[in-house]
C-alpha cells in the first residue's frame, strides 16, 4: 500500500478462504486485545468488597448473567450488528462516524454543531483511555508475581514501569515486524481463557443458569442500589467495544464477526463462568479469581502469556490513538504534528513522537499514583461510558439520514441502546472522584485544543480572506503591467482556492518578479477516509503559465504534495520538474488583541499551538532545500 496516496484496502469486497482466515487472524491480534485482557480484573472487581454485597452463590449467579448479557447486546448485538453499519467508506470509529454527521457543507446547522461537538468530545474521551489501558493492563498482569511469592510485592510497580517504558520506545519502529505474531499470541490467549474456565466449570456446570436474563433481574431485585452501582465494575468486560468499530477500516466487518463468535466471546465466556463457579466453590478465591483458577505449575507460564496479551492490548490503543491524532488533524481539529511512517506497505503504521511520549508520561504517572490494578479500575469505565453514549446518539442520526431509516427504527435504537448505555454512565459515575476525573480533565483539555484550534482556524481564515486578492484580478493586473519573469517553476500553497496566495502578493512586491511558470496549489481534506488517486489532483490551465491544482485526500491518508505532482506529470497533466521547482509558503506570526473574535484565553492557546505546530514543509513532505517561507502578522 502506498503510504503517499493510497486508496486503502480494497473495498466491498468480501474476504473469503484463505485470506479470510489471514485477516481474522491479524483482526484477533489487534482488534480484541483490550477486551480480552478484561478477565483478569472485571469479576473480581465486581465482586469488590466495597459495594457491601452478600457473598452468595445468588450473587456470584447473578453478576455472571449481568456479563453475560453485557456481552451479548452491547458487544453482539449494538456494535457488530448495528453500529458497524455506519461505516465511513469502510472506515470506522467516532472521528469517522462524525464526518458522516457533519458533511462541511451543513455544518452550519445548530443541532448538527452539538452532534459534532458530541463527537468530538468522544473523540478526546478515547485520549483518556488511551493512558489508563496500558496502566491497568500491564499492573493486572504483574501482579500476578504476588501469588508466587509475597517477595516479588515491592518489584510491582517498577516491573510495570519498567514494562511500559519498554512498550513506547519501542514504537518509533512500527508494529510490522511483530505485527505477525500478535494473532498466533492472542489466539493462545483466548485458547488459554476457555480451557482454563471449563477446567472449573467442570466441577460446577451448573453455574450456566446464570444465562437466564431472570439471575440479573433478581440480583437487581435484592441489592438495590448497591446492584446498580456494580454495573460500573460489570462495564469493565465490554470497555474494548469501541475497538471493534474503530478497526473495521483496517480488517472488515466480516474478519471481525467470525473472530468474535467463533474464538473471542466462548474464550470470554467460558472464563467468566469459570471464575464464577470456583467463587461460589471456594469463596475465598474471589479476591483474584483468574490466577487461582490456575494450577500452581502453570502460574509462571500464565503470567508470561498474560504480560504479552496485555502489552498487545496496549499497543492497540496506542496505534489507535495515533490514528485518532491523524485523522483529527487532516479534519482541522488540530494543529499539525510530524507523523513519522514505520512501514513503506501499511498506511496505518504510523508513529508520532509528541503522542507516543504524553502516552507514556501520562501511564506511568498513572501507575505510580494509582499503585493499584483495583485502585485503577476507579478511573477506568467513565470514559469509555461517556463515549458510547455519544456513538449510540451519533449512530442514531446517521441510520436516520444516511441509511434511510424510518423515524421510528432510529427512535428504538436510541431508547435500548441508549437505556443501557445510561446506565452504565450512571453506575460509573461515583468513580469520579476516586480516579474517574482523570479521563474526563485530559478530555476537556482536548476537547478545548480541538475546539479553540477549529475556531481560530476559522477566524484566521476570514482575515486573509478579507486581504486576499481573487485570482481573477491578479491574472488581469499582471495582464497589463507583465512583471519579469525568470526561469524555473514556483508552487504557491494557499487554502483558498480562488484566492491569490499571499505568498506570491508577497514575493512580486518585494522581488519583482514571477516565474516562468507558476502553480497555484491548494490541498483539501474530503470528509471521507480515502480518496483515490484518479481523484486526487484536479488541473486547470490559466493564463500567463499559471496553472491551478487541487489536491484531495481523505482523513485517513497523509500529504505528499510532490509525490501527487509527479503523478499529474506521468500522466501528461502538469509539467513538473523536482528539481526546478521551489516552494512558496506563507507564514502568519500571531499577536493577541482584545478586538479580535477569540476571547483572551482562546486567542493566547491558539497562538501557542500555532507556534508549536508541525511547519507546512514537514507535513506535507516537501523538500526543505527548495521551500522559501514569507510572513505576515496578523492580530487575533
Amino acid at each position: 500500500m502506498d503510504p503517499h496516496g493510497s486508496d486503502g484496502h480494497t473495498r466491498g469486497v468480501k474476504p473469503k478462504g484463505k485470506y479470510l482466515a489471514f485477516l481474522s487472524l491479524a483482526a484477533l491480534g489487534v482488534v480484541y486485545g483490550d477486551i480480552g485482557t478484561s478477565p483478569i480484573y472485571a469479576l473480581r472487581e465486581s465482586l469488590h468488597g466495597s459495594y457491601g454485597l452478600a457473598h452468595t452463590e445468588a450473587t456470584v449467579l447473578g453478576i455472571l448473567s449481568l456479563i453475560f448479557w453485557s456481552l451479548i447486546i452491547v458487544i453482539s448485538i449494538k456494535y457488530l450488528g448495528f453500529v458497524m453499519l455506519a461505516d465511513n467508506r469502510g472506515e470506522g470509529g467516532i472521528i469517522a462516524l462524525t464526518a458522516l454527521v457533519s458533511p462541511r457543507a451543513r455544518s452550519s446547522e445548530r443541532g448538527t454543531k452539538l452532534l459534532v461537538m458530541a463527537g468530538l468530545f468522544g473523540a478526546a474521551l478515547l485520549y483518556g483511555d488511551s493512558m489508563i489501558t496500558p496502566a491497568i493492563s500491564v499492573l493486572s498482569a504483574i501482579e500476578g508475581l504476588e501469588f508466587i511469592t509475597p517477595i516479588f510485592s515491592p518489584y510491582v510497580i517498577p516491573i510495570t514501569v519498567l514494562i511500559l517504558v519498554g512498550l513506547f520506545s519501542l514504537q518509533s519502529r512500527g508494529t510490522a515486524r511483530v505485527g505477525a505474531i500478535f494473532g498466533p499470541i492472542v489466539l493462545l490467549w483466548f485458547l488459554t481463557l476457555g480451557v482454563l474456565g471449563l477446567s472449573k466449570i467442570i466441577e460446577n456446570p451448573s453455574v450456566f443458569v446464570a444465562m437466564n436474563p431472570l439471575y440479573a433481574i433478581q440480583f437487581f431485585a435484592e441489592n438495590g442500589i448497591r446492584g446498580f452501582l456494580v454495573l460500573g465494575s460489570v462495564f469493565l468486560v465490554v470497555t474494548g467495544g469501541e475497538a471493534l468499530y474503530a478497526d473495521m477500516g483496517h480488517f472488515g466487518t466480516r474478519p471481525i464477526r467470525l473472530t468474535w463468535f467463533t474464538i473471542v466471546l466462548p474464550g470470554l465466556l467460558l472464563n467468566y463462568f469459570g471464575q464464577g463457579a470456583m467463587v461460589i466453590a471456594h469463596p475465598e478465591t474471589m479476591e483474584h479469581p483468574f490466577f487461582m483458577m490456575a494450577p500452581s505449575w502453570a502460574l509462571i507460564p500464565l503470567i508470561i502469556l498474560t504480560t504479552a496479551a496485555t502489552v498487545i492490548a496496549s499497543q492497540a490503543v496506542i496505534s489507535g490513538a495515533f490514528s485518532l491524532t491523524r485523522q483529527a488533524v487532516q479534519l482541522g481539529y488540530l494543529p499539525r504534528v510530524g507523523v513519522s511512517h514505520t512501514s513503506e506497505k501499511e498506511i496505518g503504521q504510523i508513529y508520532i513522537p509528541g503522542i507516543n511520549w504524553l502516552l507514556m508520561l501520562a501511564s506511568i504517572g498513572l501507575v505510580i499514583g494509582f499503585r493499584s490494578s483495583s485502585n485503577l479500575a476507579s478511573a477506568y469505565g467513565v470514559a469509555v461510558t461517556t463515549d458510547m453514549v455519544f456513538t449510540t446518539i451519533l449512530f442514531a442520526f446517521v441510520a436516520r439520514k444516511r441509511l434511510g431509516w424510518p423515524a421510528w427504527a432510529a427512535a428504538a435504537i436510541i431508547l435500548a441502546f441508549l437505556g443501557i448505555d445510561l446506565a452504565f454512565w450512571g453506575a460509573n459515575l461515583p468513580k469520579v472522584p476516586h480516579g474517574g476525573w482523570f479521563p474526563l480533565i485530559v478530555a476537556l483539555g482536548l476537547f478545548a485544543v480541538m475546539t479553540t484550534w477549529r475556531k481560530g482556524r476559522s477566524v484566521l481564515y476570514k482575515m486573509l480572506a478579507e486581504r486576499t486578492l481573487p485570482v481573477d484580478l491578479f491574472l488581469q493586473s499582471i495582464s497589463r503591467n507583465p512583471p519579469i519573469r525568470v526561469p524555473g517553476t514556483a508552487v504557491y500553497m494557499h487554502g483558498g482556492r480562488d484566492a491569490t496566495p499571499p505568498a506570491l502578493l508577497h514575493n512580486l512586491k518585494h522581488n519583482k518578479v514571477l516565474h516562468e511558470k507558476v502553480i497555484l496549489l491548494s490541498v483539501q481534506t474530503k470528509e471521507v477516509p480515502y480518496v483515490s488517486r484518479e481523484d486526487r489532483i484536479s488541473i486547470e490551465d490559466l493564463e500567463g503559465g499559471i496553472v491551478r491544482v487541487g489536491v484531495s485526500y481523505g482523513f485517513a491518508q497523509n500529504p505528499h504534495i510532490p509525490a501527487a505532482l509527479a503523478s499529474a506529470d506521468a500522466k501528461g497533466l502538469l509539467d513538473f520538474k523536482p528539481m526546478e521547482t521551489t516552494y512558496f509558503l506563507g507564514r502568519e506570526s500571531l499577536i493577541t488583541s482584545k478586538k479580535r473574535p477569540l476571547i483572551r484565553w482562546r486567542a493566547w492557546l491558539f497562538a501557542l499551538l500555532s507556534r508549536n505546530a508541525t511547519g507546512a514543509t514537514d507535513f506535507f513532505q516537501l523538500p526543505p532545500n527548495r521551500v522559501v517561507e514569507l510572513g505576515t502578522q496578523l492580530e487575533i
